[in-house]
């Protein structure tokens, strides 16, 4: 099968009578219920993403925290100086995908300094766990270069960008869940190789695995389950598909309004029975 998806039949014409798309046929989140349209909402961010980036680029708080981390720039005599930094620190991590990684400054120090070509630092002790670490690490260089990298007119204004970027996909989450993990999926799906590299990203994680109804708490199994869990139900090959990957996408955003429906739903008795006993494993 090939061609685009069709959008409407699957989420609702999104006019402003009651949707009859399957979405809100399964979930009810169509007609005035508040949420908005995932399939609309995906189309709209990914039209108007230069735009608006543009837009949250100019926003106080993210102009602040860029003209905060510039300065820390111009200031520092030394990489590890500079990562003492709280406000470098949140431009650096979330622009470079690590922002839930924000909360733990001291690890992100030592391992933004440690040498990438040391199979024995720090970073690559990491990286087998987190590949974040070394891309972010590798960018810079802080260990072989000092300051000289992210000194470059031409980074400073990349790091400025993606910060803003970023800021503005985080942002699309509060009306449509999923939908800054769906976009930046969307531009990574094509270069996945491997099940290790989908388990050691949160992105790819969240959506391939909610994609495809993989419980969360595989995350407590071991490394070898994890990846059956995924290999058995996804062929890698077909990330390169852009169909696959619209109809994979569409899914997530399904299964997280999905989620998000039923986080809201009135808890039934046997719910609150199984509450007020304390933690169910």
């Amino acid at each position: 099968m090939s061609g685009s998806i069709d959008y409407t039949a699957l989420f609702g014409s999104g006019g402003s009578g009651p949707s009859d798309g399957l979405l809100s046929a399964l979930y009810g989140t169509g007609g005035g219920g508040g949420m908005v349209n995932p399939a609309q909402a995906l189309r709209s961010a990914e039209t108007n993403q230069t735009r608006d980036v543009a837009v949250t680029a100019r926003q106080p708080a993210v102009a602040r925290d860029v003209a905060a981390f510039r300065a820390a720039v111009t200031k520092a005599n030394t990489p590890a100086a500079l990562l003492k930094s709280p406000a470098v620190l949140k431009v650096l991590l979330t622009a470079g995908g690590l922002s839930d990684q924000i909360d733990y400054p001291a690890l992100a120090q030592r391992v933004l300094v440690s040498n990438a070509t040391d199979a024995r630092s720090l970073v690559n002790r990491m990286s087998a766990t987190d590949p974040r670490w070394k891309t972010l690490t590798q960018t810079y260089d802080f260990a072989n270069q000092g300051l000289s990298v992210l000194r470059r007119a031409d980074v400073l204004t990349r790091v400025a960008n993606a910060y803003a970027e970023v800021s503005w996909r985080h942002s699309l989450d509060a009306t449509t869940p999923g939908l800054s993990n769906a976009l930046a999926f969307r531009a990574q799906a094509a270069t996945v190789t491997s099940v290790d590299q989908i388990l050691g990203d949160p992105v790819l994680r969240d959506v391939i695995t909610t994609a495809l109804s993989i419980p969360k708490q595989i995350a407590f199994q071991s490394i070898p389950a994890q990846e059956r869990a995924v290999a058995t139900r996804l062929d890698l090959a077909k990330l390169r598909d852009r169909h696959f990957v619209d109809t994979l996408t569409q899914t997530y955003l399904l299964n997280k309004a999905n989620d998000g429906t039923q986080k809201n739903a009135p808890a039934t008795l046997d719910q609150v029975a199984n509450r007020s006993a304390g933690l169910v494993v």
